[in-house]
Parts: structure tokens; sequence; C-alpha cells
């Protein structure tokens, strides 16, 4: 598997540019001054749909292919189709209008979050869910970079994730700089306008669509960009806005490199609240925590960067593979005691390779546990395709963070940052340093792109909700109180959890968030939640 890839979703239909008629809108200025007529759009025009075609349709969806601008700056020039999906509101005679919805990325698509049950029942009943593929992503335009797998194959295959020797280093570069030249030759025009800020142009235009004054707005790991980035371009639009797993907006924008190794840290300091609380509950209840974890994951690690672990079934744990699966799994509180019985079978490999037999069942894993950690994980799932098949995934992931994120374009700056990094993130330092090398060349980078890059502190027409979980890997803890320092009008609440985002982990969460949605009562300042669930239960 490759190192660059796309978020798994659905599907992907690939939409030819539309040119529909929607009313055109000036790119600037952001906001309407109180008492102005906003411009006119055209609505959704919405048919019924089934978003799982092999169960009977429940008859509360209907989906859109929403015409929006591909250069705002030629509003009544050609179009990008956005693909939109509702859950319509259960109680339409108590509906307060449309809940827009963002999973994240950047390429994440959004459009089955219709679906989603992370939101509870009174906000369904009140609520049209609206899901969407932002432009560039799976069915909106689908940015590509390869007209075939095979073709994509070529290059991704030559990535290493964790590259450590220099031949290693040197494919893995020569790689990303033939990726950014396919990008350059196939992604078209719409490589030039795929910043957040046009993200946000066509939200904006959606809640007009549908008929909303203003916007309610979930936004999840990245999406909180989108979120904050909108409250700060329209902020007298702002009806409820969660941002949950949050960015630095302000770091973000304006040093890619600084951004990227502080996320480095927030995957060690999840790695070690992970081991910490392994060894606390000790096995079997977390199957590595017999001994010393912290000292038996730097065993594996330090090893692997020499030499793989050849599993039972002869597959390899590779220092990629390894370091790929651990990140996977910090994601989610439901994987960690899955990466437990990993890790500990991994180990006793390790300590007795010609002895699988004598896995200890007492531990309760198996050389099948030590398989997961030799399946290559990239940075985003991939969607699986045919050899020689048309490509099917999409490249919104570069396109979106190259855009955005201020990189230089010397792309040995990205491996004498990988030495420095992890010295003191030993895990994933090389790992997140490796992440954006093909930004350095990317055909549109950051450096000649319309973005907004602030300021984050416009005094918003409501309070935003901030949510962050103390152990976020992917947005570490520090970037949502950030979050809330840099916006004018918001509260954090904040979830003692190893997890990356806390929305529908929690019933008190939960709680505040109906409230918050429903009723516009922010949440207090300086709440400290617990998840329902334990991440490793009683045996």
């Amino acid at each position: 598997m490759s190192r660059i890839s796309t978020l798994a979703g659905a599907v992907t239909c690939a939409l030819a540019l539309v040119t529909g008629t929607a009313v055109a809108a000036s790119a600037a200025p952001f906001d309407q001054a109180p008492g102005l007529a906003e411009a006119k759009v055209a609505p959704v025009a919405w048919t019924p749909c089934n978003p799982d075609p092999s169960k009977p349709d429940p008859g509360i969806y209907d989906c859109a292919v929403y015409p929006v601008p591909l250069d705002y700056d030629n509003p009544s020039g050609e179009k990008v189709g956005i693909a939109m999906m509702r859950r319509r509101a259960s109680d339409p005679s108590k509906r307060i209008g449309s809940l827009f919805l963002n999973p994240g990325g950047p390429g994440g698509s959004g459009y089955l979050w219709a679906t989603t049950a992370r939101f509870g029942t009174e906000v369904q009943s009140k609520f049209d869910l609206v899901g969407f593929d932002p432009r560039g992503v799976a069915r909106s335009n689908p940015l590509k970079c390869f007209k075939t797998q095979e073709d994509a194959d070529a290059v991704n295959n030559r990535m290493v994730g964790v590259p450590v020797t220099k031949a290693e280093i040197n494919e893995t570069l020569d790689a990303d700089q033939d990726y950014t030249d396919a990008c350059s030759k196939n992604a078209g025009p719409l490589i030039e306008h795929m910043s957040t800020i046009n993200v946000v142009r066509d939200l904006d235009r959606m809640r007009r669509a549908v008929g909303d004054s203003q916007l309610t707005f979930a936004g999840f790991s990245y999406g909180t960009l989108i979120g904050s980035t909108y409250a700060n371009m329209y902020p007298n639009k702002v009806r409820a806005i969660i941002v949950d797993g949050n960015v630095d907006p302000n770091l973000r924008l304006h040093n890619g490199m600084e951004y990227d190794r502080q996320r480095a840290g927030g995957f060690e300091l999840a790695l070690d609240e992970f081991l910490k609380r392994c060894q606390a509950a000790g096995a079997p209840r977390c199957a590595f925590g017999e001994g010393d974890t912290r000292a038996k994951f730097d065993q594996l690690r330090d090893h692997l960067r020499t030499s793989p672990i050849t599993l039972p079934n002869g597959s390899q744990v590779t220092l990629s593979t390894f370091t790929g699966e651990v990140a996977s799994a910090l994601y989610s509180q439901a994987k960690l005691a899955p990466l437990a019985k990993s890790l500990q079978a991994t180990y006793q490999v390790f300590q007795k390779p010609n002895a699988a037999a004598l896995l200890a069942p007492q531990a309760n894993v198996s050389d099948e546990d030590a398989n997961l950690l030799s399946v290559n994980v990239p940075r985003a799932a991939l969607r699986e395709a045919p050899v020689d098949s048309e490509y099917s995934a999409d490249d919104s992931y570069m396109a979106v963070n190259c855009q955005d994120k201020p990189y230089p374009s010397n792309d040995r700056v990205f491996a004498n940052a990988a030495k420095t990094w992890e010295k003191e993130s030993p895990t994933f330092g090389r790992y997140q340093a490796f992440d954006a090398p093909a930004c350095a060349s990317w055909p549109a980078p950051a450096r000649d792109a319309e973005r907004f890059s602030g300021p984050w502190n416009k005094k918003t027409s409501n309070t935003v909700m901030v949510i962050g979980n103390l152990y976020d890997p992917a947005t570490q803890y520090k970037f949502a109180q950030r979050m809330q320092e840099q916006l004018s009008n918001a509260v954090l609440v904040s979830v003692d959890s190893i997890e990356h985002c806390a929305v529908g982990r929690s019933k008190a969460l939960n709680d505040l968030v109906t409230r918050y949605l429903v009723d516009g009562t922010a949440p207090k300042p300086g709440q400290l939640l617990k998840p329902d669930a334990e991440i490793f239960p009683a045996v």
C-alpha cells in the first residue's frame, strides 16, 4: 500500500463539471453587513434516495448535486457539483433547520454522514441532517492525479511510510515528485481551487440554498478548520457551530512544518497514555500489560528500524506497517484493546521467533493478532480497486493540505526534519515528517493559493462549542485549547479519552451537544467529562 492515499467512503461517483445556473455571489466581502439582504441562490433540488439499496428504503433521505462556482473570482463561469444527502427531520412540525456535517480529512466523504448515529433522537427529530462531499472529494468532482489504478500503484508503491535508510528516503522523495507531476498533468483546473476558503464559500451557498438564515454545523478533525473559518468569514451567520477534534487554525495556516511537528507530539502523548493505562490495567485486561509496557514497546520499535519481524504465517511487520497500525488504532478507543493484543503477540514472536506455538494463551493472544501489525495502514484508508482498473480514489487530501499549509519548496527539508523530530517523538516524528514532501513540488502550493489565514477572532453572533479529548492523537488537546482562545466567542468542553473526536462517545457530552444545537444553550466552561466505555473492561 502507498503512503499517499485517500479516505475510505462509499463508492465514488465521478461527477462531470456541471454548468448549472445558480445565482452568482461575489467572493468578497465575506459577510453581509447587518440589515442588508444577502444574495439569493438557487434552492437545492432534492430527490428521494436510499443510502443503502441492499435494504428497504426508509423513505427519509433525499439526495442532490448542487452547483457552485469552480472559481469564486469568476462566479458565473464553470461549476463544480457538490453531492449532498439529507435525512429529513423526523418531526417536521418542530423542525429547526439543517445540521451540516463534515467528518474531516481533508478529503473525508461526508455524504453518508446524513445517516450518522452520533446525534440523539431529539436532534434527529428537529434537524435535517445534511452530509456532503466537499469539492474534489468522492462524489463531488473528485480530484484525480491518475487515470488508472495501475498508474497510481506504479508511483505510490515506491513510497515508504517511515523511510529510514538513504535509499528509502531517496526513492520516497523521487516518488513524491512523480506523484506531483501526475497531479499537474491530470488533475485539471480544480487543483487550483481546493483551499478551505472555497469549501467554506460552498458551505455558505448550501446554507442559503436550504433556506437557513444562519448556519448550524458540526465539523470533526479537519472539519474544525471549516467551522472556524466559516465563523470568521461569516460571523453574523453563525447559529451553532460544533468543532470536535480541533486543529490549531493559526498555526496550520501559517507554518505547515511546525504544525506537523506538533501533530507528531500529539501522537506520542496518546501512545504514552495508552501504554500507562495498559500497564495499570495489567494482563489479562490489557494483553500487553504484563511487565514494562513502555520498555517492551520501545524494544519492538527500535528493532524494526533495522529488521522486520517475520510472523508464523510468513508475513512481515515492518517499521512502516507497525507505525501505521499503531497510529490508526489510537484514533479509536475501541481499537486500543485489540492493539494491545497485536503488540503482545508480536512481542512474543520477537522474543522467540522460531517458537510460534508458544504464543501465550494466558494473554488471550495469537499469531492472528500479530498479523494486524503486518498490514500497511496508510494515513487514510484506501478504496480497493482491481489492477488495471480505472483509478477509483481521489487526491483531495494532498490538494487541500498543500494549498492550505505553507511548506518549503525543497523536499530535502522534510528528510532533515525527520532526524530532529524523531529525537523528541521517537515513534511518530519520522512518520509525520514524511506526510507532506509532495507539497514541496505541488502544482498549486499555498504560497500561490487564495487562502483564509485569519484573523480568527471575529465576534460571532452565537457561541462556538469547542470539544477536545485530553489524549487526542491526531489533533492534540492543546490545539483545542488554542482554538477556544483564538475564537472570539467560544467555550471548550474536555473529555478524558484516548481517541480522535468525542461526540457520540459520552452521554454527558451528547446531552450538552443536544441542548446547544436545539436550544442554543452554550455549555458552561471548564467541564471535564468521561467517555461511557472502558478501554480495558474487566474480564
